[in-house]
């Protein structure tokens, strides 16, 4: 596999922190053990374990956690061996408070996330987090909907506050591996750090886009077991892994163990099958933000809307994440018009 640095890729495993939209923040401690020990024993490099929106998520307007995030994170640490608990913190939602109590339970790397266009509002948390000696990375959220060039400048201020990588993050699962690859190729010509790749399923291109990042110079990777991630999930882990390792790459982790994993626990773990349905597709479709698609469908169900309708008009509107609010607004919009025929 021909591949523009040298340097290792690390997985970030997030079914514990982006798969907390699919359970409905439901996770349970014994849960997040179980899967926390087999990744770890599968040699995992990072485990991220946070509410599905980060730190401080656990709010009505996000949905309740049934456990305690910060519980949730002490389990998993305890739990490892070799790999690093990661975290999610989106300025806005959580704060220093949450991310110094992470620290403190344990958790060694963190993933600052803003839109992509919003970097600015990352500076306090980068910093923060250097001061806490944890690695930190920037993620620039919905990364098809701004040009590359605004890409590379907003990449470049959270290099400047102190970020070790900086992560193209496809949240809508809209890119294609073309865009991928500019993107990518701008960022390692740009930067002196790392550069990471978060991809979603929703167009059935998250495995696909993921190599064309590795191959583009990305050494920072995420994966979901089981698909079990926002929309339709996240580069399916132990898919991911046979690929590579097809490809000559061996970057360490146990495919055996992992498809075990995928198998053995988190299969009946989940509460439907992780595939690309109408919601997901729409989603990548109209590039919205992956998370949406559960408080879509429940606006459908309230106002008598097609979920679909309600995405599509999300899409229009560019709504990013942290605008939840908006879906019901959206929603009782297009009742009303629908009336009014």
């Amino acid at each position: 596999m021909k591949r523009n640095t040298d340097k290792p890729v690390k997985i970030t495993e997030v079914c514990l922190r982006d798969g907390s939209h699919v359970m409905r923040h439901q996770f349970t401690e014994e849960q997040v053990r179980t899967v926390t020990r087999a990744l770890d024993q599968a040699g995992m490099h990072y485990i991220e374990v946070s509410h599905g929106d980060g730190l401080g998520g656990s709010t009505l307007q996000y949905g309740k956690s049934l456990v305690n995030e910060m519980k949730l994170i002490e389990a998993a640490v305890e739990e490892c061996q070799q790999a690093t608990v990661a975290v999610l913190l989106l300025p806005g939602i959580g704060t220093v408070h949450e991310l110094k109590q992470a620290r403190q339970l344990g958790a060694g790397l963190v993933r600052v996330a803003t839109h992509v266009t919003e970097a600015d509002v990352s500076a306090q948390h980068i910093q923060f987090a250097r001061e806490l000696e944890m690695e930190v990375c920037g993620f620039l959220m919905m990364a098809h909907s701004a040009p590359v060039q605004k890409l590379v400048e907003q990449a470049k201020l959270m290099e400047s506050y102190g970020a070790q990588a900086v992560y193209v993050t496809d949240s809508a699962g809209a890119l294609l591996p073309n865009e991928v690859r500019e993107r990518i190729r701008a960022l390692r010509q740009s930067l002196n750090i790392e550069i990471g790749f978060h991809g979603h399923n929703n167009l059935s291109l998250a495995v696909a886009n993921t190599v064309a990042a590795i191959e583009e110079g990305a050494t920072r990777i995420d994966g979901s077991v089981r698909c079990l991630g926002a929309g339709a999930g996240n580069a399916q882990t132990e898919v991911l892994l046979s690929v590579l390792q097809r490809m000559g790459m061996d970057v360490g982790i146990d495919l055996y163990k992992m498809i075990d994993l995928a198998e053995d626990v988190v299969g009946p773990m989940l509460p439907g099958p992780q595939e690309i349905q109408k919601g997901s597709l729409i989603m990548g479709y109209a590039g919205v933000y992956s998370s949406f698609l559960l408080h879509a469908e429940r606006a459908g169900k309230k106002f008598s809307i097609d979920p679909r309708d309600i995405l599509i008009e999300l899409g229009k509107r560019k709504v990013v994440g942290g605008q939840e609010d908006m879906i019901l607004d959206v929603a009782a919009e297009l009742a009303k018009a629908k009336s009014e025929v």
